[in-house]
């Protein structure tokens, strides 16, 4: 039996009213059972009533097709503005899943808010911290609670995935692992108390289109679609035209299962299945825990700034973070930090990072196969057979880690995010520094270094991810001077003259690497105060160009991330899963 005077109490919205003002609003509620998917009003429906919601949760939605504003929980109310403002609906609500109303009809409203001025106030300044709140938080996700776990077939290990999954939630608070046997004949009620009582409840659907498998998409703030890398492509088991993800208000996500390392061309042949979808590869527990950090918000990423020979650095950074425990959920980078970072998203040791990148950099000068300069003074092959030799024929979306590069579009004049697609040529592309290494043509666009738009590209990782966020800036300072004063090159018999300064004088690379970044120190300034951890190494003494100040960089970084970790607080620590 509802006790509605515990209910309004317990609202956002009523709750401190005195209790004769609540017996009067008790009075007046109408009880509303939802099904999940039903709509409660449509947008441009004149306001009639306020609704309470009991248990289960709404969603408002825009636009058309419709997409999704905002989602209402259980405890929250709807409908308020519009009884205030005597204005249509401004947004469509319906029922995410199935959900328990109390309905309060407008003649009620306006009645108890003649008699109680307070209850007018009250909703007035629970609606002033509402817009708050969203003017505070626009950029922020909201974090899933109920997740739902949804086998593509019989083949999935769906009870060993579940088990290990809630192991990983349980760490970061209560978690409760719910099946067919024991949810499938409750009501919403017992649903809402499961919920309320954990901090995350995980719902395993069956591999069929059942009742329970529509059930537990409706309950769920996020999907989770499970299937074996090696097995073909298909459908999911959701039945009756449902489309996922667009027909439900979830974020959906692909998780692929590998018997053994990751499989080749995997992730290309079932994300064409469901194009835009975010996926996640697992090997074993380790990467379990990884896809638990993040989807409850505690994923850290990285991000690695470009900046020529300086970016060595990166590999001191990655060692520092990993002695200490530091977890590296997803990775990205610009020109040579996209480079580091696709070491990083790969998995290689710091010892095989050094190696490899020793013998493509130091090894051999990766930029001196000089070519006629119509396009670029260099040729830009000796590049990309380095880039070929240490990363293979490798694709974005088969690295371990999430992972994104960064090049400049000069057909378009944005930035572009590579975020599948072959590794080394677009590794190749966020390194063509203009005018030293020619541009990279893809589908008629022309795309070069991304430093010239955006060097330490936070922005990227901050939308994709809702966790903690390291940037590392290597770029260019302002070190890039000289004391001579002439401004054009010496005549023929000034040259043994010119020679005499030439160290003094900044060369042809160093000019076209130092423009090219230029036009992207405004957004550095803003990616670095994106950052939760910005990390800068004092590397002023090395020269952009210098590759044999590679072990000379990697200390630097290294020295630096460990002094800067050192000085970090409790809740630092904690949000970089140190404490």
């Amino acid at each position: 039996m509802r006790n509605p005077i515990a209910l309004l109490e317990s609202s956002s919205i009523f709750r401190g009213l005195d209790h004769d003002t609540l017996l009067a609003i008790a009075a007046g509620l109408d009880w509303i059972a939802l099904p999940g998917g039903a709509t409660l009003f449509e947008a441009g429906e004149a306001p009639d009533a306020l609704y309470l919601i009991v248990g289960g949760c709404l969603g408002a939605y825009t636009g058309d097709p419709p997409q999704l504003l905002a989602r209402i929980p259980a405890g929250e109310t709807v409908g308020e503005m519009g009884l205030l403002s005597g204005h249509p609906r401004s947004a469509t609500v319906r029922a995410i899943r199935d959900s328990d109303l109390a309905r309060l009809p407008r003649e009620t409203f306006d009645r108890i808010v003649v008699q109680n001025p307070q209850a007018l106030l009250r909703i007035s300044q629970m609606l002033v911290g509402r817009l708050e709140e969203v003017r505070g938080h626009h950029d922020a996700r909201p974090r899933p609670r109920t997740y739902t776990l949804v086998p593509h077939a019989a083949d999935v290990d769906i009870a060993a995935f579940a088990t290990e999954f809630v192991a990983e939630l349980a760490t970061r608070g209560r978690t409760e692992l719910v099946w067919s046997g024991r949810g499938a004949e409750h009501t919403s009620g017992w649903f809402h108390r499961i919920e309320s009582a954990n901090d995350f409840v995980v719902y395993v659907a069956d591999p069929a289109p059942t009742t329970w498998t529509k059930l537990c998409v409706r309950q769920a703030d996020a999907l989770l679609l499970v299937a074996r890398a090696a097995s073909a492509p298909g459908p999911w088991p959701v039945g009756d035209g449902i489309e996922l993800p667009r027909d439900t208000a979830a974020r959906a996500e692909l998780v692929l299962c590998h018997d053994g390392p990751i499989l080749s061309g995997a992730a290309s042949h079932w994300r064409a299945q469901l194009p835009g979808m975010p996926h996640h590869h697992v090997c074993g527990r380790e990467d379990i825990a990884r896809l638990a950090r993040a989807l409850a918000g505690h994923a850290v990423g990285l991000v690695l700034s470009g900046g020529g020979a300086r970016g060595f650095a990166h590999i001191g950074v990655v060692r520092a973070l990993r002695e200490a425990g530091v977890p590296i959920d997803r990775v990205g980078g610009t020109s040579i930090g996209a480079i580091m970072g696709a070491g990083v998203a790969a998995g290689w040791p710091v010892a095989e990072m050094i190696e490899r990148f020793r013998r493509a950099f130091v090894s051999t000068n990766p930029l001196n196969d000089y070519t006629l300069p119509l396009v670029s003074l260099v040729a830009g092959r000796k590049v990309s057979r380095l880039l070929r030799q240490e990363f293979g024929d490798v694709t974005i979306e088969d690295l371990p880690l999430p992972f994104y590069a960064v090049s400049a579009n000069l057909t378009t004049g944005r930035g572009s995010v590579h975020r599948q697609g072959e590794l080394w040529r677009w590794l190749r592309a966020s390194v063509a520094i203009p005018g030293v290494l020619p541009p990279v043509f893809h589908r008629g666009d022309v795309h070069v270094d991304g430093g010239a738009i955006n060097n330490l590209p936070v922005d990227v990782m901050r939308a994709a991810n809702a966790g903690t966020i390291v940037g590392v800036d290597v770029g260019a300072d302002t070190t890039f001077s000289t004391d001579l004063h002439d401004h054009e090159p010496p005549s023929l018999w000034n040259l043994p003259g010119w020679y005499r300064h030439q160290q003094r004088r900044p060369g042809i690379l160093r000019i076209l690497w130092r423009s090219g970044m230029i036009n992207s120190d405004a957004a550095t300034a803003v990616g670095r105060r994106q950052t939760d951890l910005l990390l800068h190494p004092p590397l002023a003494h090395i020269d952009l160009l210098d590759w044999k100040s590679f072990d000379i960089a990697i200390e630097a970084g290294y020295r630096h991330a460990n002094e800067r970790l050192a000085q970090l607080d409790a809740a630092a620590l904690m949000r970089l899963g140190l404490a």
